[in-house]
């Protein structure tokens, strides 16, 4: 563990890994592949209502104030990634496969992470109560625009990958349904919620865990790794590193600009380049395909690994940098 921490590696990365080389070798299929489906779908809707029931009113309110910050957040979040990722249109097919892009406009839709958004703006001496009410909103928001903007995007790549119209229902129905009652049995749960959450932690995370073997087992099956090579993989890291790069430059200018206090700054740059794992695994599963989603998640698995390790040591210099 040690050696993880040092060097900014998430063992819950390697722990999704094992899973995708276990569906590599095991994948499910036939009645298996049916049942584990039905899991997955109650998975993902005890998911999103524990998101529902872990969101504080409270600390939304507290963090509403800074109205400016908030914005720039969601432009960079809902505007700023979508258009890097049009830009990347120029590698297809030369450098990016088509499904691989399609995984980099999914990424590019997704809302802000709330967890670790939170955590590396507090370790970094930022405004905390405003990185709450942005990561929040941001989550809360995704459900609705993410769908939409996916479909907008797909279409002006001319790409038929899904219908609007029919994933926002699902979406509705199958996440922010579940997030709502969540959110509404919260004054019942949230004592419940505050003594275990160590349990809620594991249960997120087995939920992620299972849809992803899910989704790889039926990428697989369709051949995954005749169309993912190592140059791909590469690839995709060095293309997530470019656009993670180009995010927290132009936040971080943005909000000097603008005249945000530091601490403002830490917030719209920890908020503003973050894409949500939890979010986006369970969505891309109600979203497209079976036979695509192993693909498109791979960016967003890749992403979130860098992003991790980027803010992580930017963290630590916000820190040093304030108690100087």
């Amino acid at each position: 563990m040690n050696l993880l921490a040092k060097l900014k590696i998430d063992s819950f990365l390697l722990i999704m890994i094992l899973v995708i080389i276990v569906a590599s070798f095991l994948p499910c299929e036939g009645e298996v592949k049916v049942a584990f489906q039905y899991l997955t779908t109650a998975a993902i809707a005890l998911l999103f209502f524990m998101h529902g029931a872990k969101l504080s009113r409270e600390s939304i309110v507290a963090g509403m104030g800074h109205w400016r910050l908030h914005l720039l957040v969601f432009a960079s979040t809902f505007i700023l990634f979508p258009i890097l990722g049009l830009g990347l249109h120029f590698m297809v097919p030369s450098w990016m496969s088509p499904t691989v892009y399609m995984g980099f406009l999914y990424l590019c839709a997704l809302p802000a992470t709330v967890q670790s958004a939170i955590a590396f703006t507090s370790v970094a001496g930022g405004n905390v109560a405003a990185a709450i009410c942005s990561a929040s909103a941001s989550s809360i928001l995704g459900v609705f625009l993410s769908p939409i903007l996916v479909g907008f995007l797909m279409d002006e790549d001319g790409s038929q990958a899904m219908d609007t119209l029919n994933a926002i229902g699902s979406i509705l129905l199958q996440l922010m349904l579940p997030f709502v009652v969540g959110h509404l049995s919260r004054p019942w749960l949230a004592n419940w919620i505050n003594r275990n959450r160590k349990l809620i932690n594991i249960t997120d995370r087995s939920s992620i865990l299972l849809v992803v073997y899910v989704a790889f087992s039926e990428a697989v099956v369709e051949g995954i790794w005749q169309r993912i090579d190592g140059y791909s993989l590469l690839m995709i890291a060095v293309v997530s590193c470019v656009i993670l790069f180009i995010v927290i430059m132009l936040n971080t200018l943005a909000a000097r600009f603008l005249g945000f206090s530091k601490e403002d700054e830490i917030t719209i740059v920890f908020c503003g380049s973050k894409k949500s794992l939890a979010n986006g695994v369970p969505m891309a599963n109600v979203l497209f395909p079976a036979s695509v989603v192993g693909v498109i998640l791979l960016p967003l698995m890749i992403f979130h690994q860098i992003q991790l390790m980027v803010c992580a040591v930017l963290a630590q210099r916000y820190a040093k940098r304030l108690t100087k």
